[in-house]
Parts: structure tokens; sequence; C-alpha cells
């Protein structure tokens, strides 16, 4: 595993989930990191757990729709670290919002709500854009920074019943892809990393069928690559989509295609 001692990192929507489970991976290898997420008990306990491990952790309550909001939290990260290496763009609200049973009764379009619409928008597409927004002036003026981008497999971004879901996430993956070419350069890159499968998250319904959770993957999956990704190790790539149980794969691919020895 690589070394992250001396990085500082911000994760958004980090106190439950994938996004925890990233910043934990993060800590482990020594990162300083930001956990982002909007305020309450999740937040409290998941940095108290942290901070309990003796990793260092920075609390940050934000919500990634209000442009103030993120304006401060990204101060306050500097003001506490000095710097920003990495950003991993994770907040997110999933379809449990506007349809809690979307897996056994999904919805056509024309029956969501139009605020639960604009709310998911607003929150997994919008707010990428304006964390990212807020970072990457500071990242090109220092001439490094990698911002990852998190996603979902496509398959799901156009299942039926998923308005609004699936759209965010496909809008995000495009902003993703214009970002990395607009920081190209500038040594700043842009990746974006998604699970692969369904994962265990808040976002899944207790009573969701129990085929769908027996085969959900672990929000640990989203471990190594996160890692890899916020490391020397992937300097240079940019504009990568990366498929956390595909990841062995995916870097040995790379490692041979350069000519270099399989990892």
């Amino acid at each position: 595993m690589e070394t992250l001692r001396g990085r500082t990192a911000m994760v958004t929507g980090a106190s439950s989930g994938i996004g925890a489970a990233m910043a934990k991976a993060l800590l482990e290898q020594g990162a300083r990191v930001a956990v982002c997420a909007r305020g309450g008990t999740r937040l409290t306990t998941t940095v108290r757990h942290f901070a309990s491990s003796g990793f260092d952790v920075l609390p940050i309550e934000m919500d990634v729709r209000d442009v103030d909001a993120v304006a401060g939290a990204v101060a306050k990260v500097y003001e506490h670290f000095g710097e920003l290496d990495v950003l991993v763009n994770n907040a997110g609200i999933g379809m449990r919002t506007v349809n809690p049973r979307f897996f056994e009764a999904p919805l056509p379009f024309w029956e969501v709500p139009v605020e639960g619409f604009r709310a998911v928008i607003a929150t997994n597409l919008t707010g990428y854009f304006l964390v990212a927004r807020a970072v990457a002036p500071k990242m090109v003026a220092r001439g490094s920074g990698k911002i990852i981008m998190i996603s979902m497999n496509r398959e799901t971004m156009v299942r039926q019943g998923f308005v609004p879901y699936g759209p965010s996430r496909a809008g995000s993956e495009a902003l993703a892809e214009i970002m990395a070419k607009d920081l190209d350069g500038t040594g700043v890159t842009v990746n974006t990393l998604l699970p692969g499968g369904v994962t265990v998250t808040g976002m899944i319904p207790e009573d969701s069928p129990e085929e769908l959770r027996n085969q959900a993957l672990p929000p640990e999956i989203m471990g190594p690559p996160i890692v890899f990704l916020a490391s020397d190790s992937s300097h240079g790539i940019n504009g990568e989509r990366v498929v956390a149980i595909d990841f062995d794969s995916w870097r040995t691919a790379r490692q041979v295609a350069k000519g270099r020895p399989a990892p």
C-alpha cells in the first residue's frame, strides 16, 4: 500500500457508508483528513471513532448545496491543515429521498416529485461542482492536486425508476471528464471512482430484497483504489474511470501497457 503521510484530504459525505470507508483508508495510510458531512450524530460518532484511533481528523459540518457553506468549509481545511492535496467528492443522496420503495415499486419519471428531483440534482451534481470549484483554483495555483469524483455503474444510471439519481450521477461523470480536460497540464488531475455494484450504504432500504443485500459490496472495497488515486503512484493519471471491483486488473493492465512489471 502507498503511504500518504504528510498528505491532506477532504472527503465529502464522509460520516457513513463509502465516504467513511474511504476516509478511514486514507487515514490508515497516514493522511490527514477533513471529514465533511451535514451535522448530526453520525458525523460526531464517526469522527470520535477516528480520533480514538489516533488519526489526524478534522470534522466539518457542510451542506454541499450551499455555496457559502462550501467556501467556509474549504477555508477551514486550509486554516487547519495549511494545504489540501486531495478532494474526494462523494456527498450524495439516493432514490430513497424521492421514493422509499424504489426497488420494488419504481416510479415513472412523470410521477417523481419536482422538489425531490431538484434536491437530488442539487446535492449529487451541483454539490460536486461547488466543492470542486472552490478547491481547484488553489490547487492550480500550487501546481498540484488530485480530485476524485465518486460515481456508480452506468447500467444503474439508466435503470427504470432511477430518476433523478441516475441522471445526477451521469451528469457528475460528464462534469468529471470536462474538469479533467480543463485542468490538463496544470498538475491537477480529475478521476472518477465507483464501487462496481450495489454497495452497503444508507441509500439501500433496510427492507430491500434479501438477495440484493446479500450481493451488496462492502464499502471497504473503495479503500485500495482511493489510496492509489490519492498517492504519488497515480501521478499523471487524468480523466480515468476506475471501477473498484476491477481495480487490480485495471492497474495491472496500465503497468503492462507501459512495459513495467505487474505489481
